[in-house]
């Protein structure tokens, strides 16, 4: 493994863990928001997944600008 494809596989991992962090917290979010709006939570959750997919096509468009 060169240090270019363990980069991006570090970069991958620490990406994943947070989402993986915030996922398990999403639930909790979403009741306590559910609270005040339930189409709030809605939208919470949708930006979640959203977020998820917009970070690693940001960062593959970023790696493709480089040449990588």
């Amino acid at each position: 493994m060169d240090t270019k494809s363990r980069n991006s596989a570090v970069a991958a991992a620490v990406i994943l863990a947070c989402f993986g962090i915030v996922g398990y917290f999403l639930p909790k979010i979403m009741v306590a928001v559910g609270n005040y709006s339930t189409v709030a939570a809605g939208v919470i959750a949708a930006a979640f997944v959203l977020a998820f997919f917009a970070v690693f096509w940001l960062r593959g468009r970023s790696q493709r600008k480089k040449g990588v």
